[in-house]
């Protein structure tokens, strides 16, 4: 007698990402015409923190290297999309992507210059170019095209072909639209063979090398990818201020971005998301408690939140997810 395979539970855990997807797509697409302009500002800049902390789970969630500097790559991508449209006459598109790739070159060629740094020679490496960043854009010999401590202002142009949308609600859907191209590109990534050779490296780096892993060329990689997207998301940050300086760069935004990735989930690409939404409306999280006591409730929240979710909240979810508990 021939029997037939029950399908019931493998086909509704297939299709509950599937429907999560599509709702959270909606839900993105509803949002600039549903709240009002200062909170679809806020959504943005959620949206290019997810962006940047995206990056850094690629070097310490996925490659496990520790990295303190993940804010100067941010930097150094807002300065680029500043210098290529303020002096070199591109529109702020064409910033965005010579922003990447200022930021690829740079990352690799930093990668190149610590592989083989032990953990927390690296962690110290990357904290100096934090601080190395902020004041070499003060330099008097950098000023004609950074402004040095005054900064530089620029224009956020508006919807093209006259779309009926305006600058806030604009600028939500391109970020949020390269959020979701950048989110697709790490999962593929992820789920390659780079993806697995980065996970050996993280958890075995002896036996990923015997087994052939060039350590020193995945690391300088891997710093390549997540810094492009530091800058990607610190030239959307330059276009959303319309300002930028140095001491908007300063070591405080690595330290901050890596909150966020480990309160989202430092292994998790979906965690990025969270992420950033938390680095954005946190100060209203915490001055709800108190206004003068910001700083020290967000550390207690913080602290709460590590204590309750060492996995960050991607980890919380993914142990309530159905297939999981079963």
């Amino acid at each position: 007698m021939t029997t037939v395979p029950a399908r019931g539970h493998g086909a509704r855990a297939m299709q509950l990402p599937c429907l999560a997807v599509v709702a959270l797509v909606a839900c993105v697409l509803a949002f600039p015409f549903m709240l009002w302009g200062f909170r679809t500002y806020q959504l943005t800049f959620a949206a290019t923190h997810a962006i940047a902390i995206l990056g850094l789970n690629l070097i310490s969630g996925q490659a496990g290297l520790i990295s303190l500097g993940h804010g100067a790559f941010y930097g150094l991508g807002a300065y680029t999309m500043a210098v290529s449209t303020l002096q070199g006459g591109m529109c702020a598109y064409a910033g965005i992507v010579v922003a990447a790739l200022m930021c690829l070159v740079a990352g690799y060629l930093f990668g190149r210059m610590v592989a083989g740094l032990a953990r927390f020679y690296l962690a110290l490496a990357t904290f100096a170019l934090a601080l190395a960043v902020p004041q070499t854009l003060k330099s008097s010999y950098l000023s004609p095209w950074t402004g040095g401590v005054q900064g530089l202002y620029l224009e956020r142009p508006g919807a093209p072909f006259g779309l009926p949308v305006d600058h806030d609600q604009w600028w939500y859907f391109v970020t949020c639209g390269i959020l979701g191209l950048l989110l697709w590109i790490a999962r593929n990534l992820i789920a390659s063979r780079v993806g697995r050779a980065l996970r050996g490296m993280r958890d075995h780096p002896v036996a990923a090398q015997v087994a052939g892993v060039d350590l020193a060329h995945y690391s300088a990689a891997v710093f390549a990818v997540g810094a492009a997207y530091a800058g990607i998301a610190g030239a959307l940050a330059a276009l959303l201020l319309d300002f930028i300086a140095p001491e908007s760069f300063t070591y405080w935004l690595s330290i901050l971005l890596l909150v966020g990735s480990v309160f989202g989930g430092l292994t998790s690409i979906w965690g990025a998301l969270v992420g950033g939404l938390f680095l954005q409306f946190w100060p209203d999280i915490a001055g709800t408690v108190s206004r003068d006591l910001v700083l020290p409730v967000f550390g207690a929240l913080l602290v709460l939140s590590m204590r309750l979710m060492p996995e960050g909240v991607a980890g919380l979810m993914a142990a309530w997810r159905p297939d999981r508990r079963r």
